[in-house]
């Protein structure tokens, strides 16, 4: 039960270390300083990892997958938003 909290804690950490890049891309209009590709690859491992959580039904790992898929592709989006800034 305790590796299960630790789990969603690590949920919490990782979106407080995603939600504000994203939000200041949208605020600033801007990509410029992060690389496209670095966050593409993250996606490809982000779903693997998704994947793999759906597969052995762990719902930490599927809500954690899930909210990084989300995040990454919303990146993804301002980099095509914002391409003269990137």
């Amino acid at each position: 039960m305790w590796t299960e909290m630790i789990g969603w804690i690590g949920m919490v950490f990782s979106m407080a270390t995603s939600v504000p890049q994203f939000v200041k891309s949208v605020k600033e209009r801007s990509t410029m300083g992060l690389s496209l590709l670095t966050y593409q690859i993250l996606f490809a491992a982000v779903a693997c990892y998704l994947v793999r959580a759906i597969a052995i039904r762990e719902p930490v790992f599927i809500a954690s997958g899930v909210a990084n898929l989300i995040l990454t592709s919303g990146m993804m989006y301002l980099f095509k938003k914002y391409p003269e800034h990137s």
